[in-house]
């Protein structure tokens, strides 16, 4: 296409990296793990990253984790709150846990959950929040951390789509007892599929390990707080000691995710240049409602609501697009509430309605961005719109 929605960044690096893992001969969880884990945390200013298979298994293993910690662990009823607009695997494992789904409308502006609803959005079974900055632009993480502190709730950060964005100087990833991150394909940086975890609370860290491979204890040091050593290496070998899952990644990925750690700093630099000639050429304009940077956004892709108050034809612009050779989709999966798998959920929508995120089902869609100059793309997305929307 001419404007696609994700385009490929490995160059020879990647390739020789793959080779050299296939040539070795050793193709599962190893060395190459190892090493990506404690650089992707280094690179966070984190103690502990646990890779997995994909982002969605990170969630996963963190809600996981949070249920099976010895004090105060998630139990089936507690409450947690969440935004209306994020991927739909934000939401599942809260759901396969037993968790009561708080859902709390966006900003407009932002894409990101209305902070100021925390406190309606809170009940005595309250327990967690779930923090997720929409693609690229960090939610009001710093506001979420003070409140789940002040309240005593855990935050989980999900920034699945918000790789090396910023806020206060701080990466975006780092503000939850527990942070997700995926490296799918169309993402900042790419291991084919791949996610991982990240957090400086070592309990959490040991259950994330042994949850990932069989709920086993082969991951673990001695002194884990997860289990105590028994005497016979023949049985630790094969030692279960939760209900775990296999969500391991390969070292293939790791090899890869090494390499494309490398060049974040320079693809994130590439985006905002990017993301700067949007904000350019759509940003004075009110047909078109584009989201507000908060912090230091690591634009994954670029956002436009087609003003309601106009009453422009979102149809008329989107076959615009499709003949322009233009790649589009709905802004991370829209309002969650009114997709059919919502009726397997126990939850409810603090406020009653969720106005803002049915605007942005309704009226918006997204465009890609990548880490090399669009100037091209992004300048004819602006003729191409501007002249579907009079």
């Amino acid at each position: 296409m001419f404007y696609e929605l994700a385009a490929p960044s490995w160059g020879p690096e990647e390739a020789a990296a793959a080779k050299a893992v296939i040539d070795s001969g050793f193709y599962t969880m190893g060395a190459n793990v190892k090493a990506f884990e404690e650089e992707f945390a280094a690179y966070h200013g984190m103690k502990h990253g646990i890779m997995v298979n994909s982002g969605s298994s990170a969630n996963l293993i963190a809600v996981a984790a949070l249920a099976y910690k010895a004090d105060r662990p998630l139990q089936r009823g507690d409450e947690v709150i969440v935004p209306v607009i994020s991927w739909a695997t934000t939401y599942h494992p809260l759901q396969q846990y037993g968790l009561k789904l708080r859902f709390v409308d966006v900003d407009l502006a932002t894409l990101n959950i209305d902070a100021a609803q925390l406190e309606k959005a809170l009940t005595p079974k309250t327990r967690a929040i779930v923090a997720v900055s929409i693609l690229g632009n960090p939610a009001a993480l710093d506001v979420m951390r003070a409140f789940a502190d002040q309240h005593g709730l855990y935050l989980i950060e999900d920034n699945c789509e918000s790789m090396d964005a910023e806020l206060n100087g701080r990466k975006a990833g780092t503000f939850g007892h527990l942070n997700t991150f995926s490296f799918f394909f169309s993402h900042h940086i790419s291991t084919m599929e791949g996610g991982i975890i990240l957090t400086d609370d070592t309990e959490l860290a040991h259950l994330c390990r042994s949850l990932r491979a069989h709920g086993w204890t082969r991951d673990l040091p001695p002194d884990s707080p997860v289990f105590q050593k028994k005497g016979n290496d023949f049985f630790e070998a094969y030692r279960f000691v939760l209900p775990g899952y296999n969500v391991r990644p390969l070292e293939i990925e790791a090899a890869i995710g090494r390499q494309q750690l490398k060049k974040l700093p320079g693809f994130t630099a590439q985006r905002r240049k990017n993301l700067a000639l949007f904000q350019e050429l759509f940003g004075n304009d009110d047909r078109f409602i584009i989201q507000k940077e908060n912090g230091k956004s690591s634009a994954f892709s670029f956002t436009i609501i087609l003003n309601p108050a106009l009453k422009i034809d979102r149809n008329k612009a989107f076959a615009a697009l499709k003949d322009a050779d233009i790649g589009y989709r709905i802004i991370t999966g829209g309002n969650f509430l009114r997709h059919d798998v919502i009726r397997h959920y126990e939850y409810e929508v603090v406020g009653g309605g969720v106005p803002n995120a049915d605007l942005a089902h309704d009226h918006g869609f997204f465009v890609g961005n990548h880490p090399f100059d669009l100037t091209p793309q992004i300048t004819r997305l602006r003729e191409v719109l501007d002249a579907a929307c009079r």
